[in-house]
């Protein structure tokens, strides 16, 4: 439960006690209404005091600075209604917000240096302007700086294009119309008009143009009701409130006037700091105080404010970016492959070098008269003889090893980047549109926020998920209690006529919009009252769930105009369910403003005055409220967690009761059920007075007062009558059990992390299939280092006895083990010495559950595994506490649920339901996995094998670095002739249906042993690469080597043979054809043939007919033939020969899907490699 809004100040309600110790404080007032009577009660003195509302959860405090104590010096001051004197002081942002990155001058130098981050791109850009110095230009100048200039185009257009739709948007927003205070009369102004210090007025249904602080409201209480899904996705109403001592100010008349300390801007929504001088007057302002930019006013008619964070400055621009960048494991470990490939290409400019320079030498008196190396020049027409440019033997071997990386550049392809990101491009759309990851209840498709890592999918080994929301619903729904030691969990559904839940007045009934089962025999003790002993309780229990929280009452209309429904709108489902339990049994709660809540108790209309709320913190665990009741009593009830609200009760009251209780929780716990504790205690005079003082000296510090708070709550939540506990039933989302089975059956380990008790985890843990009954269970429950140091090395020999003892070899024989550890024992292991026992005893279990634990202990655990292990690493969770949890994994994964969008905000993938998870793993994962490898491996052979035909050549051409393959064909094969075919392939093409992934889970092995992308892949791939450059350059070498045939048209033959070869390749490794492969692969060749043909019809080009020379000749159709069979026909051999001597596991299902081996094969029983590390072959 995380309750974050509150009430806070009452113009109406009276609340300061006098010195004197009388109990009564409060005057009654009457009021019946046929039959129904409102009882109202307040609690009055001289003078008036606004209600008390504090301690902000302290578990927000590492998630940004705003929760940290401020001091005088950090302080932002705002002169309220003077906006000039604010700015012209501090000078602050003004309202106008950029989101675009460039501006007309700035996005060709910002875009190319963002651009030339990647290393390739400098590699590339060093060889096209070495190519344009006279000594080294082997290409035309042009033709060298295409391929370069390509690229950086494509990307720099769909850069410019994403900046030009984000100043259309920002004009949009910058140019709304608000309504601001100008010389005492509200006037419109543009958003982008209104500075720090205006008071903005803003009517129902807008929205807030920036970050206010609440002066007043349409609501005579001052509260204001605002929806934040624009901010966070939250689609429940909120509350925020007005300080009395502005609230009946009218700006227009009376003038505002004031100073405003605050804190410096942060990124936490959540958190507020400030104090405002009003009159003279010191008032402390916190989150209940402020609406942020984004929100939506909702059931309030205006609400005025002051700015006090406009433009970039606001909270909403400093959350707008995006999930942190992540790299995929195949990118980084592409790298290590080109710094190979870079050695290659350095080793073979070496030995051109090196060849050259030999040939020098041999050959230094003949370079007066040989052509390309002729030193002396006898155009002069007067027969003078002059010399050429020669640089010396020396400087020769120089310029020839710069010329060789020159020509053999595309060894490094530069075509793969931007094929990668249209491939990624592309899997995400077809991820985007399956309909199998469509959530009907939300009516929301899978969204791909991270275009970067999808390959990283089919590479998971941990899955780290959090409980509630993610494997549950998070829809809550109250099942039992215990009051006063009885146990009431005989709850069933209710029929119309033991309904508790419902209130009449003038005639019409209002009803709770959700029904909840009732147990009978509570029931009928909640309607006796007062009258019974056990009624009394009953009655306390029910009044504390009505009335300690945030809830908000909406009345809704119905189709029957005497019919209206109530709708609970809340923060936390906790609540909402605790809320909607009281009202079944007759504690409806029916209105809520800043200093008064109404509850119809059993027909009877009451009003309570608040006097003070405490919000829940995850420091304290609990929340707590302090009510002036109609018999003149104050009250506080507070509720909470066990592990804290036990320690606060007074335990001398009843033991009895209180060891009840505990096994009451205890069972409730085993079956699932999320536990909170209620208690209670009457407050004399001089307490309360106590308290207010306190709460007064806190609430208004600048400094510590976030402590401050949680030290006066601390102080009067104690010596606590205890009530009672409730179960409330969070359920498993459908298709849980049979996702994390299908996790598990494929090789990947599944740790839950929660905050919930552990008896509760554990059951949730065996429902869904989490735990099973034949597992060893590990618990680790300590309460200090030395205690956990002594359990870690306890479970280390336990786990090290099961594995030996087992006597198997095989990992499949070895008794599974189930680690639960607890919080409170992870504060002692994290960040020391144990972690790495932690993490051994953990790799060596197959579940790991964590109970009771933080958000950063969260991002802790993820953190253990991906710094000490190479597998990869997978977080899902749908909360906020969930958001370090989900950026710390190397994929982060959010769910879109209940508990808002802060999780998906911070993800790289979300969805709407946890069993999408196994066909975004088993599936997609593995399709991505498998097609990316591939492609990288096809992207190096196809560049290679062009770059070892140019290799070869150089070595029967005196080492000139003469090319036979054209400039301009050069440039297209990368980009025109080759690249097409593989783009699509990797998008398209499915090694295996989804039926056989999702029926053999096991098959997801094949990224855990990264069979699509090794090095052993890598060197197989060169040494075919190396044999295939052989034949397609010495088949025509030694065809043509007598004839007459010049170089351009043997340029020609073998720019065609390697793009036929190329092509045939890649379609010798399709799986699943269809048209669109091949119109690419085929349609590829074909205009391999029309550009060749068209490049030699241009009649300046040197190489003018050329291709018309030789393809008329049966030879050169014989060449190309030869030179497919020699070059293909060993890849295809050894290709059979692996295959069926030690064929995979996906080549095995490949086989079984296509020659549809018999059903009685399909119940399961194709043998396949063991999941357990490291990995066995049988």
């Amino acid at each position: 439960m995380d309750s974050r809004s509150g009430i806070e100040n009452s113009p109406d309600i009276e609340s300061n006690f006098n010195t004197s110790s009388r109990r009564s404080v409060s005057s009654i007032h009457s009021k019946a209404s046929h039959g129904n009577s409102i009882r109202e009660s307040s609690l009055s003195h001289s003078g008036s005091k606004p209600v008390r509302y504090g301690s902000r959860g302290a578990d927000l405090e590492a998630f940004s600075v705003s929760q940290k104590e401020i001091n005088e010096d950090d302080a932002r001051l705002v002169y309220v209604n003077d906006p000039v004197k604010t700015n012209e002081n501090f000078e602050y942002a003004g309202n106008s917000i950029q989101t675009g990155k460039y501006s007309v001058f700035t996005f060709l130098p910002k875009n190319l240096f963002e651009q030339f981050h990647r290393v390739a791109y400098i590699y590339f850009l060093v060889i096209a302007v070495l190519n344009q110095l006279p000594q080294l230009a082997v290409f035309g100048r042009g033709a060298s700086i295409l391929p370069l200039a390509f690229v950086l185009l494509v990307t720099a257009i769909k850069d410019a294009y994403e900046d030009y739709r984000r100043h259309r948007s920002d004009r949009i927003e910058n140019n709304r119309l608000a309504w601001v205070l100008v010389n005492d009369q509200f006037q419109q102004k543009k958003w982008k008009e209104i500075q720090v210090g205006d008071i903005v007025k803003v009517h129902a249904n807008e929205t807030l143009p920036c970050d206010i602080v609440l002066l007043s409201t349409s609501d005579p209480t001052g509260v204001a009701y605002v929806q934040t899904i624009n901010l966070d996705g939250e689609s429940n109403l909120k509350t925020r409130y007005a300080k009395q001592e502005t609230l009946l100010k009218v700006p227009e008349k009376d003038g505002i006037s004031g100073l405003i300390k605050c804190e410096k801007p942060s990124r936490n929504i959540y958190g507020f700091q400030a104090n405002t001088e009003v009159d003279g007057k010191r008032l402390s302002l916190g989150p209940s105080n402020i609406v942020l930019r984004g929100c939506e006013l909702k059931n309030t008619s205006w609400a005025l404010g002051v700015a006090v964070y406009a433009g970039r400055e606001t909270k909403v621009m400093l959350n707008s970016s995006g999930a942190p960048s992540k790299r995929s494991w195949l990118e980084i470990r592409m790298n290590a492959e080109i710094i190979k490939l870079s050695i290659f290409l350095i080793a073979l400019c070496a030995i051109v070098s090196v060849l050259a320079a030999i040939w020098l030498k041999h050959h230094n008196d003949e370079l007066d008269y040989m052509p390309f190396y002729r030193r002396k020049d006898f155009s002069d027409a007067d027969g003078k003889v002059d010399n050429y440019n020669y640089y010396g033997w020396g400087v020769e071997i120089v310029l020839t090893f710069l010329m060789s990386v020159i020509v053999f550049q595309i060894m490094i392809p530069i075509s793969l980047y931007i094929s990668m990101e249209l491939v990624r491009a592309g899997q995400a759309y077809f991820m985007i549109q399956d309909t199998d990851m469509f959530d009907e209840a939300s009516h929301s498709r899978f969204q791909c926020r991270a275009l970067n890592i999808n390959e990283d999918l089919g590479q998971i080994k941990y899955v780290f998920s959090d409980k509630t929301g993610t494997l549950t619903e998070n829809k809550m729904e109250f099942q039992c209690a215990s009051i006063w030691g009885v146990d009431y969990s005989g709850g069933k559904p209710s029929s119309q006529n033991e309904l508790g839940g419902y209130s009449v007045k003038d005639g019409k009934v209002l009803s709770p919009k959700m029904k909840v089962k009732v147990d009978p025999d509570l029931l009928r003790l909640a309607r006796s009252g007062q009258n019974t002993e056990e009624g009394k309780h009953v009655q306390n229990f029910f009044l504390a769930l009505a009335a300690c929280n945030t809830i908000v009452p909406l009345v809704i209309d119905t189709s029957d105009p005497n019919v209206k429904l109530i709708d609970y709108q809340g923060e936390s489902p906790d609540e909402q369910a605790l809320v909607y339990a009281a009202a079944a049994y007759g504690f409806m709660l029916i209105e809520r403003t800043s200093g008064h809540i109404v509850i119809d108790v059993q027909g009877e209309r009451q009003r309570f005055s608040v006097l003070g709320l405490h919000e829940f913190d995850s420091d304290r665990k609990r929340m707590s409220v302090i009510l002036g009741c109609p018999d003149k009593n104050v009250i506080l009830f507070v509720k909470g967690a066990d592990t804290t609200m036990f320690s606060v009760t007074n335990k001398t009251l009843n033991m009895n009761i209180i060891r009840a209780t505990e096994e009451h929780l205890h069972a409730y716990s085993s079956l699932g059920l999320r536990t909170l504790v209620v208690g209670a205690r009457e407050l004399s005079a001089s307490e309360f007075e106590q308290w207010q003082s306190s709460f007064e000296a806190a609430s208004t510090a600048i400094i510590g007062r976030a402590a401050s708070l949680r030290k006066v709550a601390s102080n009067v939540e104690n010596n606590l009558c205890l009530l009672g506990a409730s179960g409330i039933e969070d359920k498993l989302q459908k298709g849980v059990p049979e996702a994390i089975e299908s996790l598990r059956t494929a090789g990947i380990k599944v740790w839950v992390l929660t905050g919930d008790k552990q008896e509760t985890a554990i059951s949730i843990g065996y429902s869904s299939k989490l735990l099973t009954s034949e597992m060893k269970q590990i618990i680790i429950n300590s309460n200090s280092k030395e205690s956990c140091r002594k359990k870690l090395d306890e479970s280390l020999v336990t786990v090290s006895g099961l594995s030996h003892g087992s006597g198997v070899s095989s990992g499949a024989g070895v008794r599974p083990v189930a680690l639960i550890i607890d919080g409170t024992s992870l504060v002692y292991i994290l960040d020391s010495e144990l972690e790495e026992q932690l993490f051994q005893l953990a790799k060596k279990c197959s579940v790991v559950l964590c109970c009771r634990v933080a958000p950063l202990q969260k991002a802790g655990i993820v953190a253990l595994v991906k710094n000490r292990s190479p597998d990869m690493t997978l977080a899902i969770g749908d909360g906020a506490n969930d958001v370090s949890m989900i950026q710390m994994a190397d994929v982060g994964v959010g769910i879109s649920g209940q508990e808002g969008r802060q999780a998906v905000m911070a993800s790289d993938f979300a969805m709407g339901q946890f069993r999408f998870l196994v066909p975004l793993l088993l599936v997609h994962g593995h399709w991505n996995y498998q097609r990316m490898g591939y492609m990288i491996l096809y992207n190096f052979y196809r560049n290679a094998v062009f770059v070892l035909i140019l290799f070869w050549y150089v070595l029967y051409t005196c080492f000139t670095l003469t090319t036979a393959i054209n400039e301009w064909s050069s440039v297209l094969y990368s980009v025109i002739y080759t690249s097409l075919p593989t783009i699509v392939l990797a998008i398209l093409d499915k090694d295996l249906s989804r039926r056989t992934l999702l029926k053999y889970p096991q098959l997801y092995g094949a990224g855990h042993r990264q069979e699509c992308y090794n090095s052993k892949l890598f060197w197989l791939t060169m040494m075919d690469t190396f044999w295939q450059s052989v034949a397609v350059f010495f088949i025509p070498f030694l065809a043509y080597r007598k004839s007459t045939i010049n170089v351009s048209s043997i340029g020609d033959l073998w720019t065609l043979a390697i793009v036929i070869l190329v092509n045939t390749h890649l379609a010798m490794d399709v799986i699943r054809w269809n048209w669109v492969i091949h119109a690419a692969i085929w349609g590829s060749i074909f205009a391999t043939f029309i550009c060749v043909i068209v490049i030699d019809a241009i009649p300046s080009l040197r190489y003018y007919w050329a291709i018309f020379h030789v393809a008329g000749t049966g030879v050169f159709w014989l060449c190309l033939l030869l030179i497919i069979i020699a070059a293909l026909v060993p890849r295809l051999v050894v290709k059979y020969l692996y295959q069926y001597y030690n064929p995979s596991d996906v080549q095995i299902a490949r086989e079984f899907e296509k020659f549809r081996i018999p059903r009685e094969s399909e119940a399961g029983q194709i043998e396949m490699n063991p999941i357990d590390d490291p990995p066995r072959r049988r």
